[in-house]
């Protein structure tokens, strides 16, 4: 009987080797898939000569301030015209601020070194503002769509959300002088302009010319 058991088993073990021999073999493969973005990449296209057109039209249109303030304003209507100019490889730079309110007119400017256009240009509207003596209605005329669209764009409510940073995550640059002018956002209803520079806007020419002049004040110092 034993014999008998031991015939067995081994027929058994031949029929399963056969049957494994008969099976496919497989090799490991590495499969290579094709990454496709998750959202179709954006392609930019020029605009047409009517969006141009509807763009420049934009422009021209006093637009609010993102930020209001924190108590409705009743109070003057004044307009604010302000430019900035710089040296770029000297780091000199002149600011120049006109405010008007009915038959009153207020010149003001000021220079300064180590420093960039776009801190002049928010300098010469932050010096203005400080001048105010009550909450007003500001009607601010710039060249700079830096500043203007800061505001009327949304961008500082975006850099404060982001905790002062760009969309690239890099840090906001005169955060200083950005907060300075949400605080006067805050007292004053302030609307934007904004004029092409150099194109015969008689206050934006002025003011230019006096930045223009403080910043040559240093060069000659």
């Amino acid at each position: 009987m034993l014999a008998s058991l031991h015939r067995m088993f081994n027929t058994v073990q031949v029929r399963i080797c056969v049957k494994w021999r008969l099976l496919p073999r497989y090799t490991d493969q590495v499969v290579t898939k094709t990454s496709t973005p998750k959202y179709p990449k954006r392609v930019s296209h020029p605009k047409s000569a009517a969006q141009k057109q509807q763009q420049a039209v934009r422009d021209l249109l006093p637009m609010a301030a993102c930020i209001q303030p924190t108590v409705p304003v009743a109070g003057n209507a004044v307009t604010l015209y302000s430019d900035g100019a710089c040296d770029t490889q000297a780091g000199h730079g002149g600011w120049a601020t006109i405010i008007k309110y009915g038959e009153h007119t207020l010149e003001l400017s000021g220079n300064a070194t180590d420093t960039t256009n776009n801190r002049m240009e928010l300098t010469g509207l932050l010096e203005g503002l400080r001048k105010l003596k009550r909450p007003c209605q500001v009607r601010v005329v710039t060249d700079s769509q830096y500043l203007r669209k800061a505001f009327t764009d949304g961008w500082i409510l975006k850099w404060q959300r982001n905790g002062w940073q760009t969309a690239g995550r890099d840090p906001v640059k005169n955060k200083d002088l950005w907060e300075e002018l949400i605080e006067q956002a805050h007292k004053h209803a302030l609307t934007f302009v904004w004029v092409r520079g150099h194109n015969g806007h008689a206050e934006n020419e002025q003011v230019d010319e006096r930045a223009v002049a403080e910043r040559k004040k240093l060069r000659r110092g």
